[in-house]
């Protein structure tokens, strides 16, 4: 299966601005591209590139006063398979994690588990593990939440998305990931591309999606509390400890968002 992905992001600054843009597909994945999915920029800029904590590609420019338009257009290629389920995958003891999976047991900036610890375990302590406690939680979070571009807060913290029992994909994946780590599940925020394969019309508006992963049985899973079931054609750009660790653009002056276009779109199989 062959999705054509890309965005097309205006911005006005009244100022040269310091900018860094996260906005380039995952090793992991880059190599189902059928061409690189370079930032294209309008008016050309020179690029300083580097690789963060976390593993991920980083792009660094100054924009100059104006309007400013990053952009790329691509073919990826993909399985067409949904989301794997592993419904045998076991939690694994905090004493036998790696190293690496350490960082995402604690709290963070909008994944305040540590002030969600009595409640996380009044609500999955009694129950299964494993897989099965991850599901629990995702299918918690996601009746607990009613979705709506309307509700979007970028400040919101887990906590603050069960109180409000509102907002979009990030808060969905915060909760669920403030739980999982409050009952010692090491998780991480992803956020990528994700079509609308096998979704009833009609589909929303385009835009990035968060989800997150957990580490059970020695490995990474993905898991999606706002959609709650395997999807097909996930793209991932970038995994963190939460939304701040992978914003797709960070600023350092003032600005104006002046329109914003993401396309996931399924290009249908040729037939003879």
């Amino acid at each position: 299966m062959k999705f054509r992905v890309g965005y097309e992001i205006q911005y006005q600054f009244p100022q040269p601005t310091p900018v860094i843009l996260m906005l380039n597909v995952h090793d992991s994945r880059a190599s189902a591209l059928e061409v690189p999915d370079h930032i294209r920029i309008v008016p050309p800029l020179p690029v300083a590139g580097y690789r963060d904590g976390f593993g991920n590609w980083c792009s660094r420019i100054v924009a100059p006063a104006g309007l400013v338009i990053f952009s790329t257009d691509t073919i990826a290629n993909d399985s067409g398979k949904p989301d794997p389920v592993v419904l045998s995958a076991e939690q694994v003891p905090v004493e036998n994690l790696p190293q690496e999976a350490l960082v995402f047991l604690l709290a963070s900036r909008f994944c305040d588990s540590d002030r969600m610890l009595d409640l996380a375990w009044s609500h999955f302590g009694n129950g299964p593990t494993g897989w099965a406690r991850v599901q629990a939680i995702c299918d918690f979070v996601h009746q607990r939440i009613q979705f709506g571009y309307e509700f979007a807060r970028v400040t919101r913290t887990a906590s603050e998305a069960y109180n409000d029992c509102q907002g979009v994909c990030r808060d969905y994946a915060h909760l669920a990931i403030a739980f999982c780590r409050a009952m010692n599940i090491p998780a991480r925020y992803c956020t990528g591309y994700l079509s609308d394969v096998g979704t009833p019309l009609p589909y929303g508006p385009g835009d990035f999606a968060a989800w997150f992963e957990v580490y059970l049985g020695g490995r990474w899973h993905i898991f999606d509390p706002r959609n709650n079931t395997p999807r097909v054609g996930r793209i991932l750009l970038a995994r963190g400890r939460d939304a701040a660790d992978v914003a797709i653009t960070t600023t350092f002056g003032p600005n104006t968002l002046k329109s914003f276009r993401v396309w996931t779109d399924e290009i249908p199989a040729k037939t003879a």
